[in-house]
């Protein structure tokens, strides 16, 4: 091991991570790196061979460290790896995700460089074919998400959120760690308490980690629902975290359910919801590359809208029990 480059405690939560954990776990171990790593995966209640892939990895490999996470909630299980965590930084990384041979590499020398609590990059959703395929290609594009550079790409540079991250250890334990409490969100929300703390929180496009999506429209459906959710339980706790990228997909919904309900008293309020599916099978156009795919997108693009603004629209009081 070479001292000068800090050692690193890598953490995972992980359920039901079966087709995706080894890969993931291979290019963790062949990561270009001279200081010492460790690998913590928080076990979660898989209902697959989950947790037989993860206890064999470990006795292949004495780096790699098993936790158990009963609750199987990532918030948790993040928590629960940190604590057992050895070494002052801590690399993110998600069971369904792959990380380039240099990415801790280059992460903790950003976060040397900027002075930076926590360093991250571009979720970059992929896959071979298929509706996953198309998925991911709406996953990528502003007409899906937005402008969130974590998606979409970017310039380097602060950051209100990133994806996974690269942490301090310190900080991020004087922060509070994770909030137990939020199912989904939980990064964004962290990554709020980081900046109030006076942290600093940095973007940079270099950090690839490849995404694998959801293979279904109704998985696809329940994420975003669930995304929508959370995204209100964090405006509610943090009021100063409302923008228009957040309320665009809520606005959406109630226009369009609008448009819908007041063309039966005159036609040409429909125009509205007309004009919404125009764009949307106008940008599919764009963003397709193969007629599977831009006959694919309109409907991706629409479950993923109007989940999320159903689900910020919904979004219980209850959801989330405010201190």
């Amino acid at each position: 091991m070479d001292s000068s480059q800090p050692s690193v405690s890598v953490i995972l939560p992980i359920l039901n991570e079966e087709q995706n954990l080894s890969d993931c776990i291979s290019a963790i171990l062949n990561q270009e790196y001279s200081g010492e790593l460790e690998i913590i995966l928080a076990l979660g209640p898989s209902k697959d061979k989950t947790s037989e892939i993860a206890e064999n990895l470990a006795k292949k490999d004495n780096r790699i460290k098993l936790v158990k996470n009963p609750t199987g909630q990532t918030a948790v299980g993040l928590n629960l790896a940190i604590e057992k965590s050895r070494f002052g930084i801590i690399c993110r990384i998600d069971g369904h995700s792959e990380i380039q041979p240099t990415y801790i590499k280059t992460a903790v020398e950003i976060m040397q460089q900027q002075k930076a609590v926590n360093v991250g990059g571009l979720m970059y959703a992929d896959s071979p074919r298929g509706l996953q395929r198309v998925i991911a290609l709406a996953m990528r594009s502003k007409l899906g998400v937005g402008p969130s550079k974590f998606h979409t790409g970017g310039l380097a540079g602060e950051s209100d959120t990133v994806y996974l991250g690269t942490f301090s250890k310190a900080e991020l334990i004087a922060a509070g760690g994770f909030d137990e409490r939020y199912i989904r969100a939980q990064d964004w929300e962290l990554n709020y308490r980081l900046r109030k703390n006076g942290g600093l929180v940095w973007f940079d496009p270099r950090l690839v980690v490849t995404y694998r999506p959801r293979k279904s429209i109704i998985k696809l459906a329940k994420q975003y629902f669930q995304y929508g959710r959370w995204r209100r339980a964090v405006s509610r706790q943090h009021r100063d975290t409302v923008n228009f990228r957040y309320l665009a997909p809520p606005f959406t919904v109630l226009a369009s359910f609008l448009s819908i309900v007041l063309s039966i008293l005159n036609p040409l309020f429909i125009f509205p919801f007309i004009f919404y599916l125009s764009l949307i099978i106008f940008g599919s156009l764009i963003v397709g590359k193969r007629l599977y795919e831009k006959l694919l997108l309109p409907t991706v693009f629409f479950v993923m809208h109007f989940s999320w603004g159903f689900g910020f629209l919904t979004s219980p009081k209850k959801l989330l029990k405010i201190n």
